[in-house]
């Protein structure tokens, strides 16, 4: 992988800094060869002054309110630094999907086809 450098062609000084100023992406390893997958269309996101605790799970009845209890299958607890860092990756990664399909409309009743709505 190469990273260009900004400061290539500039004074000095501003050479200088530029290595300052620079952002450098740093690449993690991650091991998932233990994760397990599992599917959600529901979440609920609460919280405490020092974490936030997300809920997801599946709703059987995701038109209408659910008639019974959605069971939660997976709590993920963090800490309102980590938060804020997938609160922006989950954002760009939504605007790259938006700008590529279009606009997500979470409103499922602006989604249902006039016919089908009850």
């Amino acid at each position: 992988m190469s990273v260009e450098n900004p400061a290539e062609g500039q004074a000095p000084e501003a050479a200088a800094a530029a290595p300052v100023q620079q952002q450098q992406a740093v690449q993690v390893e991650v091991d998932d060869h233990h994760v397990t997958a599992s599917y959600s269309n529901f979440c609920r996101v609460t919280g405490s002054p020092e974490e936030l605790i997300i809920d997801f799970g599946l709703n059987p009845q995701p038109v209408g309110i659910p008639s019974k209890p959605i069971p939660v299958t997976q709590r993920v607890i963090v800490n309102y630094f980590t938060a804020k860092r997938l609160l922006h990756a989950l954002s760009l990664s939504v605007q790259r999907h938006e700008a590529v399909f279009g606009v997500l409309e979470t409103d499922i009743q602006k989604r249902l086809k006039p016919g089908l709505r009850g």
